[in-house]
């Protein structure tokens, strides 16, 4: 059940509090960190969340994360994401499993990492975190709208966006991608609110000679693969960490020009960042970037896309290059990499720019935006009798 934060006699009413938060995310990638971060947050802050992975078979590390958080309630559902060809019998399974799990846990907010779940008739009021979206990762990736058969998933995104109490996003300027994609979200609805990651789990090391960068090398938003192409070009080695299969199982080979190390752990992530002297991720797509705020906490000189999100995120603590230009990207890793005072003075202002973005100061937003969405819409009356029994885990989309 809801609380106020407190107060004294005569004052205004206090603002509603969560005691409980049930919240959506894939467990892979960045969403997968944030929302873990997040509910570490929460559970610092007196708040407790049930954690909903819908996605793909969560991984023994992901497992373990997920219990190393006190208080959190983690349930597992194996459904394809919104995002991905046709997955609307799977969107629609998840979304009853779901309603099953808000009856059961009985939340005071519905915390979506996702969009189409929110026109859902869930009970407690609804805040949707985007992420990211289809047809913003269209036309910034392949430089033309969404073909026609996207037009289900924008209808079923805006009706989403249209539901929810509260809608949030990582960057102003993804937040402006959504109202330019789906329409207006009214006054007072929308927030933004970075990313966060522990200060702690990343720092500087005694920086080496290489250029490194971290994601899925066969991502044309991250757009690795210009990497590639320039690593002949420079004095110093250029390794990538993480994944080099593509969907559906095939591989993606790289030259001699470029080391990868394929899939790291987080412990081997923060090692190889730490030492790094350089991160470079030339993205053509990227709505906040959670390996460029591990390697900003890592005190790497910044290399990126030259995107209206990263400019407003890094501001003067990064270089910027054109995602499509070679030549510029070669030339500004060349000119850091023959320049150690400007890199080591980058590599500084990173850190100092990354130490702002902390769990803590994300959780307190997110408790605000919390209490927008619960005074707008306060939880409806439960049924009467016991929750339901839990589902078993794994089987909604079966």
């Amino acid at each position: 059940m809801a609380r106020g934060d407190g107060g004294t006699s005569g004052a205004a009413a206090p603002r509603p509090r969560p005691e409980r938060v049930l919240m959506t995310a894939e467990p892979h990638g960045g969403v997968w960190t944030y929302a873990l971060e997040l509910a570490g947050a929460l559970s610092r802050a007196g708040v407790a969340t049930v954690l909903a992975a819908l996605g793909e078979p969560l991984s023994p590390a992901a497992r373990a994360a997920a219990a190393a958080i006190q208080g959190l309630e983690l349930v597992e559902g194996a459904c394809r994401g919104e995002w991905t060809d046709d997955p609307w019998d799977d969107v629609a399974a998840a979304g009853d499993w779901l309603l099953g799990v808000e009856e059961r846990t009985r939340p005071d907010v519905v915390h979506l990492n996702g969009t189409c779940h929110a026109a859902l008739p869930f009970r407690a009021p609804r805040v949707v975190v985007a992420h990211a979206c289809a047809l913003s990762w269209w036309r910034a990736v392949r430089r033309r709208p969404a073909p026609v058969r996207y037009e289900r998933y924008r209808a079923r995104v805006a009706e989403g966006l249209r539901a929810a109490e509260a809608v949030v996003a990582p960057s102003a300027a993804m937040l402006s991608a959504l109202a330019g994609e789906y329409g207006a979200l009214g006054v007072g609805r929308g927030h933004v609110i970075p990313h966060a990651r522990d200060r702690r789990r990343f720092a500087p090391a005694e920086k080496e000679g290489f250029v490194f960068a971290a994601g899925r090398l066969w991502d044309e938003a991250k757009n690795l693969a210009a990497l590639e192409k320039v690593a002949p070009r420079l004095p110093w080695p250029v390794l990538v960490a993480g994944s080099d299969v593509a969907p559906g199982g095939v591989g993606r080979r790289t030259g001699e020009s470029l080391c990868s190390l394929g899939w790291v752990s987080e412990g081997e992530l923060a090692w190889w960042l730490g030492r790094a002297a350089i991160y470079a991720f030339p993205a053509r797509y990227q709505p906040f970037g959670m390996s460029i705020l591990e390697a900003g906490l890592s005190g790497c000189a910044l290399v990126l896309g030259d995107l209206p999100s990263l400019r407003e995120i890094w501001r003067d603590a990064a270089v910027y290059v054109p995602a499509d230009d070679a030549g510029a990207l070669a030339g500004a890793l060349d000119q850091l990499i023959r320049d150690a005072a400007r890199r080591e003075a980058l590599g500084a202002l990173a850190r100092r720019r990354a130490v702002r973005f902390s769990p803590r100061a994300m959780a307190r937003r997110y408790l605000d935006v919390y209490a927008l969405a619960l005074a707008a819409r306060p939880p409806a009356p439960r049924r009467d009798g016991p929750p339901p029994p839990p589902s078993p885990r794994g089987t909604p989309c079966e």
